[in-house]
């Protein structure tokens, strides 16, 4: 004879029956089967941002949501990227006022890096990060691994100052040809300033 609390398992109307008292819920789901809620801090944010930007079915300028979606450090560099062709919507390079909406696909060159992302949510007010991350869905392809950007000319930390022979050899090897290079002709021996010879 099945106890009361087993035949309580079984009264589902889909026929399964309920996960015994105590037994783990599976990873990634509530209670409910439903996906983890965002954390409380990050969602009030959210709804401070979404609440501070425009009313439903109305734009936001292009370089002011680059600019509160953290893409870009300052309103002004979006404008320039702008300004500069670094921006592209939905394929069409824009101006700084253009309007963008939700689902616009947002294309930017800056920094050496491409960044593709789809609009989320429009927001104007300059957001931290982890918010920022909610309002757009990054497409953007991975970045180039560090040894491929650092700049010519790293020396090994400790080794002080260049002497005169690595700075010909940095020149020689960026391929620009310094006053002391060895391609023109040398100076006479002996025939300095102040050394009071003259030339013959």
């Amino acid at each position: 004879m099945a106890s009361q609390g087993e035949g309580a398992r079984h009264d589902r109307t889909d026929g399964t029956e309920d996960p015994a008292p105590g037994s783990p819920t599976p990873v990634g789901t509530s209670e409910k089967g439903e996906a983890p809620p965002l954390d409380p801090k990050i969602a009030a944010a959210i709804n401070a941002a979404e609440a501070a930007g425009p009313q439903a079915g109305t734009t936001v300028r292009v370089d002011s949501w680059i600019w509160s979606a953290r893409l870009v450090k300052s309103r002004s560099m979006g404008a320039t990227a702008c300004r500069g062709g670094h921006v592209r919507v939905n394929g069409e390079r824009v101006k700084p006022a253009h309007a963008v909406r939700v689902g616009d696909e947002v294309r930017l060159r800056h920094e050496g890096r491409e960044r593709v992302v789809i609009v989320m949510r429009l927001i104007r007010k300059r957001v931290g990060a982890p918010v920022a991350t909610q309002c757009y869905i990054d497409n953007s392809p991975p970045p180039p691994p560090r040894e491929a950007v650092a700049p010519a000319g790293i020396r090994d930390r400790g080794a002080g100052r260049p002497t005169k022979r690595d700075r010909r050899e940095m020149d020689r090897l960026r391929g620009s040809a310094g006053p002391g290079s060895v391609s023109g002709p040398g100076p006479v021996p002996g025939g300095g300033a102040g050394s009071g010879r003259r030339l013959p």
